[in-house]
């Protein structure tokens, strides 16, 4: 009866130690961006299971990989909404090395899939017309914490876009006279973040 009751007690240890190996239940923060995603957003993370977590965005971007859809705007920053499962793959690991795992520090790959409306662009001549886009890129990162509340990430993917063109747009340099069409694009991901969890 002893060894029974003692193997019960280390079968509940060993799946309470299990248990707390896992995302966070939900993250709120804050981040600014370099590389070809040069931005700001607010972000959430939310959990869906032990190593995947939800994470949604809005925010504004400049996004360098715009194409010919606004010819020689230069710098500009646009709305964007995204949503973007993660899987965190070396939580355990990290843990087990007695590596951080707060705040979701950790390698993930994720498929990101954003969305820029064409509701407003910020430094872009009121003649050009703005388009929207949506974007699906298979992503590989990592993310790490800094101190108790900043963090760190970089991402890497390559990915496919649909930018919708209008009838009648104006791009900067030539009029797009055909009926609404979408005009499709490989896209390449490269990111490096700064952050503050709340």
């Amino acid at each position: 009866m002893k060894k029974v009751a003692v193997i019960l007690i280390l079968v509940f240890n060993l799946n309470l130690n299990a248990q707390e190996i896992s995302v966070e239940k939900s993250i709120f923060g804050i981040q600014v961006g370099f590389g070809t995603r040069a931005g700001i957003w607010l972000n959430n993370e939310t959990k869906l299971t032990n190593s995947i977590a939800l994470r949604s965005e809005i925010g504004l971007e400049n996004d360098y990989t715009v194409g010919t859809h606004y010819e020689g705007a230069g710098f500009i920053l646009q709305p964007i909404v995204s949503l973007e499962p993660r899987y965190y793959y070396n939580l355990e690991k990290r843990n087990s090395n007695g590596k951080k795992t707060n705040n979701n520090s950790g390698n993930y790959v994720s498929v990101r899939t954003s969305y820029h409306p064409d509701w407003f662009v910020l430094n872009l001549d009121d003649n050009i017309t703005k388009t929207a886009d949506l974007a699906i890129v298979p992503t590989w990162g990592l993310k790490r914490q800094i101190g108790a509340h900043f963090t760190y990430e970089t991402a890497v993917g390559v990915g496919y876009r649909v930018v919708y063109v209008k009838e009648n747009s104006f791009n900067g340099n030539a009029t797009n006279v055909d009926e609404d069409h979408s005009r499709n694009q490989y896209i390449l991901h490269l990111q490096l973040a700064i952050g503050y969890a709340f």
